[in-house]
């Protein structure tokens, strides 16, 4: 479901208790669309994140780790002049829309009391987060200028007068009066779209189950009743997963079918939900154009490959070119000057007559030596092509790892892949000039079952890191056969069995077949690891492994031990 009203009503009763008269310390917009706000309140630390992503635009407290920009954006800066060291006064919900207002006290350099008001605006590709100065509700600044142009309802850019969206004709369901709401549940017409329609703030799933709820009950007002005081109450955080579908529902719903995930509060549902998709958008806005040229690469490979191996066809007749040319030389008397072709008995064929084509222009022995002179080409030209062929294969399966990679790839990952795709010339060094150099990061380390580490490799050049300088000779390597994927590193010279089986579920796990049911890998001690000179980042070459099937279960990772 997406983010709507009623989520947005539990997160900002949620935000309330755990922020509420905390002091903002902090600004930082990592990305173009959000901010995050360091908050010091009842003695712990907190990050809030506003996003106005025109698809995960949200509210909540997050535990992921981001990356400040080298500098920082206009509105970060406006943000740190009026916010560092304001106080939270409340944060509220606009009715029972999905824009929530948090209105903040700040002193000015001379100690004079301003009040203002952050307000975030969900509202898909619209979404917006404006700050504005409560006394005259103009305002300051806000992270999308919107001019008249594009809006004529309203104009977000500093010094106008702050409007609210256009307000819907709709009742918020938190506070209609007893009289209007019977009327609503009574009418025969009654349905889970008719309830969106008529409520403010109720998305798509949440209008299925509240229906649900009032079928159900013995009153359609017992049942609405039922629904609101259960959010009210406790609420349930919880993510529905099926068939790799999610959902995130402010309480549990019924009418939703799959494998539900509980959660203590609204913030860790809201990591789990968007964090792996709005880090993938993260690493497509900063790498798509790469990714789509890299695969366009490819498809002109994959084309090249195809022509390269019908030249080499043509050049597998150069054998009768060689042919016609001896022909020529051994009966040479019995060609006739100025012929445009003749018919040689052929000694190699049980002499069947050959027809030859001449150039009327040259000696019968001239045209014997442009028939050799073809063939040396062709013959020459066979080893050319045989080496393009190998290298244009090579390339694509080198392209194939850096894919799987940009597939895997975290905003940390970032500049270790930009690295990679510069130093092997798929991209311009220019292009880096605006993005900050962020910290590099780390392989996973996971921990066996007998406590023993297990690394694996992010990207090509952490892979080749990790194999042939960090693991030691007598450690033991991990690889999905013939796949694209990462280097896994079992640091142990005497694995059990079981964590043979961990350490490949790894493997398989982080590579190109990750989704498929039973995946070789490859098992060896490093120390018959070596890799080619001048090979791409990631190639390496072994002999003597063994190769386990195992199968990359998610839940099986997850139950794995590791670093954070």
């Amino acid at each position: 479901m997406s983010f709507d009203g009623l989520m947005t009503h539990q997160v900002v009763h949620e935000l309330n208790e755990k922020l509420s008269s905390g002091r903002i310390n902090k600004v930082q917009q990592p990305y173009e669309n959000e901010i995050i706000l360091s908050i010091r309140s009842n003695r712990q630390n907190y990050k809030l994140l506003l996003s106005a992503h025109p698809v995960y635009s949200r509210a909540q407290i997050t535990q992921i780790p981001y990356e400040a920009p080298t500098q920082a954006p206009i509105f970060c800066m406006s943000l740190r002049k009026h916010l560092e060291g304001a106080i939270i006064d409340s944060i509220i919900q606009y009715e029972n829309d999905r824009i929530i207002d948090i209105v903040l006290s700040s002193r000015d350099d001379i100690g004079d009391l301003h009040h203002l008001v952050l307000s975030l605006e969900i509202m898909g590709r619209h979404s917006n987060i404006i700050l504005i100065d409560k006394d005259d509700q103009k305002i300051v600044d806000c992270i999308k200028h919107i001019p008249m142009s594009q809006n004529s309802y309203r104009t977000l850019l500093p010094g106008a007068m702050y409007q609210r969206p256009p307000k819907q004709d709709k009742w918020n369901p938190f506070t209609i009066n007893h009289e209007k709401l019977f009327a609503q549940l009574q009418r025969s017409d009654l349905s889970p779209k008719l309830l969106m329609n008529d409520f403010q703030g109720i998305g798509k799933d949440s209008a299925a189950e509240l229906y649900y709820q009032l079928i159900k009950a013995n009153k359609k007002s017992e049942g609405w009743m039922y629904f609101f005081q259960t959010l009210d109450q406790k609420g349930c955080p919880t993510l529905i997963v099926k068939n790799r579908k999610q959902w995130l529902t402010p309480i549990d719903y019924i009418t939703i079918e799959g494998e539900r995930t509980y959660f203590s509060t609204y913030s860790e549902l809201l990591d789990a939900y968007y964090g792996k998709k709005a880090e993938t958008d993260r690493v497509y806005q900063r790498l798509g154009a790469v990714t789509h040229n890299l695969k366009h690469r490819m498809d002109k490979n994959e084309q090249k490959i195809i022509k390269l191996k019908n030249t080499l066809r043509e050049a597998d007749q150069s054998e009768i070119l060689r042919q016609k040319g001896e022909l020529l030389t051994t009966f040479l008397h019995d060609v006739p000057k100025g012929a445009t072709h003749v018919s040689l008995p052929n000694y190699y064929e049980e002499n069947k007559l050959l027809d030859i084509s001449l150039n009327p222009a040259l000696s019968p022995n001239v045209n014997a030596q442009k028939y050799f002179q073809k063939y040396q080409k062709l013959k020459k030209g066979v080893k050319i092509v045989q080496n393009q062929i190998r290298q244009t294969q090579e390339e694509n399966q080198y392209l194939e790892t850096l894919l799987d990679s940009l597939e895997r790839a975290t905003p940390m990952d970032i500049s270790v892949i930009e690295e990679e795709l510069i130093n092997q010339g798929y991209l311009k060094q220019k292009k880096l000039k605006q993005h900050k150099q962020q910290t590099k990061s780390k392989p996973y380390t996971f921990y066996s079952s007998k406590g023993n580490k297990i690394k694996v490799g992010r990207n090509n050049l952490q892979n080749d890191q990790l194999t042939l300088k960090t693991a030691q000779k007598n450690h033991y390597w991990f690889h999905a056969k013939n796949i694209p994927g990462s280097h896994v590193i079992l640091e142990t010279s005497h694995p059990t069995d079981e964590e043979i089986t961990e350490a490949a579920t790894l493997a398989a796990y982080f590579s190109k077949y990750r989704h498929s049911a039973q995946v070789p890998v490859d098992v060896i001690q490093v120390k018959y690891i070596h890799k080619p000179k001048g090979a791409k980042p990631g190639f390496v070459v072994y002999e003597g492994q063994k190769t386990v099937l195992v199968t990359p279960e998610t839940s099986f990772i997850e139950e794995l031990s590791h670093d954070k």
